[in-house]
Formats: C-alpha cells, structure tokens, sequence
C-alpha cells in the first residue's frame, strides 16, 4: 500500500541545516545521561549483588546500544530528515507502523520520559531550596527550556551542549577524584556468583542499565537539522554512544569501589551514597548538583529532539496540522514543541506517567527491534537509495541487535506479561486514533 503523500511537504524539509558532528555527538549524550545512571545500579546489586556482574551488565547494555547505533546510522543517512524511526517505520513496513511509535511516542515514551526526567530534576533541586515542591519545578524546567527551543535550533542547541559539557566534566571530576582517594577498595570483580543466578536475572539487570541508555537514538529524530548528516549523523551517534559507555563504565567502577554490595542494593540514590562513603557527608550536596546539571541537559536534549517526531505525521496527515507548522522566522516546530510539552506536564503533574512509563517499556523495545530490522527490508525493498554509510559488520551487527531485543522482549513477556500486554494495549490504543485521521480528507 502506498503512503499518502504529505499535505504539507515543504514545512518540516524547511527546516535550518546547522549542527555540526560535535552537536550530533553532545546531543547524543545529552540525550542519554540523566538520572538514571545516578541510580540504577543500586537496583542491579539488588538483583545481582555482585561487582563484576554488575560491570558486566553496562558492557553487554553498552555494546548493544552501540550495536543500535551503528545500524540506526545508515537508517539516519537513507533518510536525513526530522522524525527517525516514524520514517524508518513508515517506509519499511508501511504508514501504520510508523503511525503507532509515533502515537506512543506522544502518548508515554517521549512525554512519559520528559515528565520523569523533570520530575527528576525537581526531588534533586529540592535537596537545595527545601520546601520547593518538585512538581512545581518540573513545570518550570519543562516550560523554560520549550521556550528556549522555541526561539531556535541554535539556542536550544547551544544551551543543551553547555549543559553536556558540564555534565562530562562533573562525572570526570567526581571519578578522578574518587579514583585519587587514599587506600580505594579493590572490588572482588570475580567472587564466587550469588545463589540463583541465571540468565533470566541478567537479562531482568539489562533491562534496567538499558534504561539508562534510553534516548541514545534522539539524534536520529533531528536529522533533519544535521549540516552533513552524510557524515556528521554518523560520527555523533557513534562517538556519543562510546563517551556515554565510557561516563557509565567510570561511574559504575566507582560505586563498586567505595560500598559494598549491600551498601548499593540499600540505597535508592547510589552516586550520593558512593561520594558521601568517598569523600564525606559535604560530597552528598556536590553530587546532588551534578545530578540536577545533568538532568536539567538530558531534559533540554530530549525536548529538543522528540519534538521533531509529530510534524512528519502531521506532513503526512496523521497527527494534528498545525504540528507541521514551522514558527516563520525561528523555522522551529513551535506548535509540537508546546503540544508535546503541554502533554508532559499533565503526566508530571498527574504521576501518571510512572505507570504508563513501566507499561511501555516493552513496547519500545519492540520498536526498536522493528527499526533495526528494517535495514534488511530496505536493502531488498529500496536497493537503489544511495547509502554513503552502510552498518558495520552488517549483517551480524544489526541481526545481534535484533536477536538481543527480541530475548528482552521474551524474557519480559516470562517475567512481566501483566506490563507487557498493558503497553501492547496502549500502543493499539492507536489503531482508531489512525483510522480517524486516514479518513479525514486530504
């Protein structure tokens, strides 16, 4: 079935060419790196109360993201253009495909993702100005930063790398200073495995690192304001996925090497309890300030770039018009930018999206899977599209990513089938919302 041709298809292409590889490359980390690495890895030593596991655990989540990434590359070079894998979806199995991420994208896992990592932002801020509610602050953080993307891709993206930067550098500070410590605790990487062990539990330890890796394929999303992204996409998705596995690797080698692994699994703020171990009591604040940089520059990268999803639906004729508007002088998607905004903070405000957020899990995953298979459907459905990067190592690359996808989707189903087939049920939530817009007229 052919895809309706886009109503609008001079709004979203209009857009302005102007980040450059280092842009791709921070936004890439900027996306990545919030909260969650501050706090996961006390969830893993509860479910694998061990410190090589653990290490082990980022390395394997690390390669296979790098693995999405270097196939996610050629995807972003066949089609150079705001939305990522709505495209991807829409061109290797058809609009509807396309149409679901897109409509769960909106629904939970970009708005869900915006409204906990605001609310984030918030119960760290707190720590600092003690009576501030935290959803108060998320409103706030949510609304400057649409703001400042509003008034341009420049300033949004100038502000989302400063914040990157200081990101990096506070991470490399703490770890530097942790690792320069008298006498540092040698952690027993190769202890006899905890009783229980199997891979079932590894692969449940992935699920939550994978989280923290969540929004490494954002950069995709703005392909359609990357200068060369012949070039450019390529080096920033790539690069941005290795400086994050080395943050992660550093990180995680720190906490392992000032608690113990009943310290971790007894703490819900591992980075905190880790530097006051190291450093003292006054190192808790430091870290908390890290913490808010660092969601503070994940909020503005992920606002940034999942607001380019909804104007190709809408150019499409799939999503609201007036998402495919560009402001006149700023050629910024003002009206999904706010829309999009505007939703996440009903979830912030309502902690519904802590539910919601749970539930799609499996859902996301599945489309990721779905776009990293649609390399080997392009190949043979659009052979004749210029492809100046191709995937490393493809076919094993992209096919171990896929494989690896497809067992988290099945040992979700074996351990979590109740959240499963809840955020299956949202995705097909879809289904009508599409059949109303493919019958309006074009």
């Amino acid at each position: 079935m052919r895809a309706r041709q886009p109503r609008h298809p001079g709004r979203v292409n209009a857009q302005k060419r102007s980040l450059g590889a280092v842009d791709a490359a921070l936004l890439t980390v900027g996306a990545i790196v919030g909260t969650g690495i501050f706090i996961t890895s006390g969830d893993i030593a509860e479910q694998l109360p061990h410190p090589g596991l653990i290490l082990l655990v980022y390395l394997a989540s690390g390669l296979l993201i790098l693995a999405g990434a270097l196939t996610y590359a050629e995807l972003g070079v066949l089609f150079p253009r705001a939305g990522g894998i709505y495209h991807y979806l829409k061109e290797a199995y058809g609009p509807l495909w396309g149409f679901l991420f897109g409509w769960t994208a909106f629904l939970v896992i970009m708005s869900g993702g915006i409204a906990a990592i605001a609310t984030g932002f918030g119960q760290f801020l707190a720590v600092f100005v003690p009576g501030l509610p935290p959803a108060a602050s998320a409103v706030a953080a949510i609304v400057l930063l649409t703001a400042v993307n509003h008034v341009g891709l420049r300033p949004g993206a100038g502000v989302q790398n400063l914040l990157t930067v200081l990101k990096i550098g506070a991470i490399l500070a703490l770890v530097g200073l942790s690792a320069a410590r008298p006498a540092p605790q040698q952690p027993d990487l190769i202890a006899p495995l905890p009783p229980g062990f199997g891979l079932s539990a590894f692969g449940l330890a992935m699920i939550a690192a994978l989280w923290s890796y969540d929004g490494w394929y954002g950069v995709t999303c703005a392909a359609g304001e990357i200068r060369n992204p012949k070039r450019d996409l390529p080096i920033g998705l790539i690069a941005g996925t290795l400086i994050v596995m080395l943050l992660y690797g550093l990180l995680n080698w720190m906490y392992v090497a000032s608690l113990s692994m009943d310290q971790m699994a007894a703490t819900d703020r591992v980075a905190e309890t880790a530097a006051v171990a190291a450093f003292g009591p006054a190192a808790g604040r430091w870290v908390a300030a890290v913490v808010v940089v660092s969601a503070f520059g994940c909020l503005a990268a992920t606002i940034l770039y999942s607001s380019r999803i909804y104007p190709p639906m809408a150019a499409d004729g799939v999503f609201f018009q007036r998402v495919a508007r560009l402001h006149p002088r700023w050629q910024t998607p003002v009206w999904s930018l706010w829309m999009q905004s505007g939703w996440a903070i009903v979830l912030a405000l309502s902690g519904t999206y802590q539910q919601l957020y749970t539930y799609v899990t499996f859902a996301s995953v599945m489309f990721y899977a779905a776009a990293a298979g649609s390399v080997f459907v392009l190949r043979r459905k659009r052979p004749e599209l210029p492809r100046p990067y191709r995937t490393w190592g493809y076919p094993v690359v992209p096919a171990l990513f896929l494989l690896a996808c497809v067992a988290l989707l099945a040992n979700t189903l074996l351990q979590s089938v109740r959240e499963a087939l809840v955020g299956l049920g949202l995705v097909l939530l879809g289904l009508p919302a599409y059949a109303y817009w493919k019958r309006k007229p074009a």
